[in-house]
């Protein structure tokens, strides 16, 4: 499986530069906005091992969440949920972050709607270095994997479904697919939010409406990375306006 460098020169020798250099995404970053990253990776490089080194006891407590999260969401009286799929670790722009940029979009959600909510934590964890993720990623993308997760939630009560995540590779991360395709989504109401560097939304809305049979997919927020973790004020008014 070819590496994201290696991906990237071979577009150019087979003469699609123009078509990656357009918005196709890597973790979060589209290739224009990769050129810049070299200092601000430097900087971050230092950190990237102590932030492997808690990264696994953070998944282990998100997966506790996320285990009592599906059993507190099926006794609530709720019907809304947000479902969402974050990464902390290092990210593009921001260095080594402790909550993942859509994981904010989503406590602000919350906080907002009152609605109940559900982490999708991959059963292994996604490598806390931002190129090495950047690599498994791709390779998932490639392979069409379907990653577990911990947890599960009962949809069946809820009519609407706040669901986030980041574009990874012009595209959803492979962990929310297998999550969408493990429920009926007949009925409900998706309401698709999520964070990038370039990116936006890419395809997703539209991936969303292919896959979620029977359900109304909502119109999308799209937030930058950096601006979710470094301009929270701005991050909050622009969920409050789509909200």
């Amino acid at each position: 499986m070819i590496s994201r460098r290696e991906f990237f020169k071979y577009s150019v020798l087979a003469g699609t530069a123009a078509v990656a250099g357009a918005g196709l995404a890597g973790c979060g970053e589209s290739r224009g906005a990769q050129a810049s990253s070299g200092a601000a990776a430097s900087e971050s490089a230092s950190s990237v091992s102590a932030s492997a080194a808690s990264s696994a006891s953070a998944v282990s407590s998100a997966a506790s969440s996320a285990a009592s999260s599906s059993t507190s969401a099926s006794a609530t009286a709720s019907d809304s949920i947000i479902v969402y799929f974050s990464r902390a670790g290092e990210n593009y722009s921001v260095g080594v972050v402790e909550r993942g940029n859509t994981a904010i979009l989503a406590d602000m959600i919350a906080e907002r709607t009152g609605a109940d909510a559900f982490e999708i934590v991959p059963a292994e964890a996604y490598p806390g270095g931002y190129e090495d993720c950047c690599d498994v990623a791709l390779e998932e993308q490639h392979a069409g994997a379907r990653p577990a997760y911990v947890g599960d939630v009962d949809l069946s009560a809820y009519k609407t479904v706040y669901l986030g995540y980041p574009t990874w590779w012009g595209d959803l991360p492979m962990c929310v697919y297998t999550f969408i395709e493990s429920h009926d989504w007949a009925g409900k109401e998706i309401r698709p939010f999520n964070t990038h560097e370039g990116s936006g939304l890419a395809n997703t809305v539209q991936t969303l409406q292919s896959l979620c049979s029977g359900a109304t997919v909502g119109d999308g927020i799209s937030v930058r990375g950096s601006v979710a973790q470094n301009a929270r004020t701005e991050a909050q008014s622009a969920v409050d306006a789509w909200l």
